[in-house]
């Protein structure tokens, strides 16, 4: 089931460029509202950042740390935070670059994007895990964080703040995308 949505998982990170390509070089249809949209912007990038890095926390995955079923902190909410991260990394950045007639578009395509991307993960994950990953399938939604789930034990908390740092340094990266929105911002400046 996996196999047709290989291709989309190999390159999700790619698929976002194109869009981003837009907010970079696209000048028609800028709101600028009393300075309002950069901070609004740079607030809906930085709850993104902050869930990639406390999904970080957790599920290690740019850490050398050994893998394992991940279904505490955002996991125990919601199958997918990291592209959720992602997707207000994205739609954060949709605002800083004073398009917010495209916000409806970045949101549908990163929907689009992620949810062929999951359904790959999915598969892979359930081979890897079996029955432990069947239940979590079961248990958490994919998309839409449960309320009132991911009672988790304080034990598990003190051992993923030693994570914090680490996840924060492995997650820095995102900062890169702001410098071309600011070099476009002072590109405007002297139009």
């Amino acid at each position: 089931m996996a196999e047709p949505y290989n291709n989309v998982y190999r390159i999700r990170g790619l698929l976002m460029v194109p869009a981003f390509l837009v907010l970079v070089l696209c000048f028609l249809g800028e709101t600028e509202r009393d300075g309002v949209v950069w901070p609004i912007g740079l607030a809906v990038f930085a709850v993104g950042v902050a869930i990639r890095v406390w999904a970080q926390m957790h599920l290690h995955y740019r850490l050398r740390v050994r893998k394992t079923l991940t279904t505490t902190g955002p996991y125990a909410y919601v199958r997918n935070p990291i592209y959720i991260g992602n997707t207000a990394i994205m739609l954060g950045l949709t605002c800083v670059s004073e398009l917010l007639w495209f916000l409806p578009i970045m949101f549908l395509w990163c929907m689009a994007v992620y949810t062929l991307t999951v359904r790959r993960e999915e598969a892979h994950l359930l081979g890897k895990y079996g029955e432990p990953y069947a239940e979590y399938l079961r248990n958490v939604p994919r998309w839409i964080p449960a309320v009132g789930r991911g009672q988790e034990h304080r034990g598990r908390r003190r051992r993923a703040r030693r994570f914090l740092w680490p996840s924060i340094l492995a997650e820095a990266h995102c900062l890169l995308w702001l410098i071309p929105l600011a070099g476009k911002e002072w590109l405007a400046l002297w139009r």
